[in-house]
């Protein structure tokens, strides 16, 4: 009897006990898209819809075992990095990478809190910027996460344009800058940009608090890769199921966040 062996997409992330983020999110992503889910933990929050109350960073040598434990039995088509705390844990996960030949690459560079707070010391974004980004197959910064990558304000829309040229120097193959945080009037305008040219996702603003789309967009990028998508129609699907969700959104906790609805659209080949 032959067996068939799916695909599997690979989150290498924080958690998130509240389920609207970071692995817990990233899974919800890859089911909903139909392909199979992998995770190893590089971070554990004791998080809900109200904040952070506390994170723990297991031991790198764990880290490690988690990803070679999936690298060893799954057919990994693509590989998606959010969370990783700092230059040790970025390095560790740049060394299991390159060991196992890594598949298409999908980087969310969560460097910035929902505050405003910065959550990288100046050495883990050196590591960022040197281990990891010329590895990406997709760069998924928002505006605040580009402005530390590049070391300058964008303020505006011309200034977007321009630094999606600079944001594809530091060596990923595409870039997809999100544009929630622009003050641009309109629909909201995600930027995107390869070695083949530029395109622009737009989508209608909503008044939404959402909380774990930035995880969601770059699994559902992840898990579009891994059936076969190019990079650049793996952002638009993307997303377009992460405004789909956001749209479906409910309020399942007593804080004023919106948490995605993953599941919002019939799964592909359902």
């Amino acid at each position: 009897m032959t067996v068939d062996h799916p695909r599997s997409v690979l989150t290498i992330a924080g958690s998130d006990s509240g389920g609207g983020a970071g692995i817990q999110a990233d899974l919800k992503t890859f089911a909903a898209h139909a392909v199979h889910g992998l995770s190893a933990l590089a971070a554990l929050t004791a998080q809900h819809t109200r904040g952070v109350t506390a994170v723990h960073v297991p031991p790198l040598d764990f880290l490690g075992a988690q990803i070679d434990a999936c690298f060893d039995d799954f057919d990994i088509g693509a590989v998606k990095l959010g969370m990783l705390a700092s230059a040790e844990v970025i390095d560790s996960v740049a060394d299991a990478l390159a060991a196992h030949g890594a598949p298409p690459l999908v980087v969310d560079p969560v460097m910035v809190a929902t505050s405003g707070a910065r959550l990288l010391a100046e050495d883990a974004l050196d590591a960022l910027r040197r281990r990891l980004l010329p590895l990406a197959t997709v760069l998924t910064p928002n505006i605040p996460e580009a402005e530390l990558l590049l070391g300058h304000a964008i303020p505006d829309a011309d200034a977007a344009d321009a630094a999606l040229d600079e944001l594809l120097a530091l060596g990923p193959k595409a870039v997809l800058l999100k544009g929630g945080h622009l003050p641009e009037d309109g629909p909201m305008r995600d930027r995107y940009v390869d070695a083949r040219g530029r395109r622009v996702f737009t989508h209608p603003r909503l008044e939404r608090n959402g909380h774990g789309t930035g995880c969601t967009l770059a699994s559902a990028i992840a898990a579009n890769l891994c059936r076969g998508l190019s990079p650049g129609n793996a952002c638009m699907a993307a997303a377009e199921y992460v405004h789909g969700a956001l749209r479906h959104a409910t309020r399942p906790g007593r804080g004023a966040v919106d948490v995605l609805d993953h599941f919002w659209r019939p799964r592909p080949g359902g």
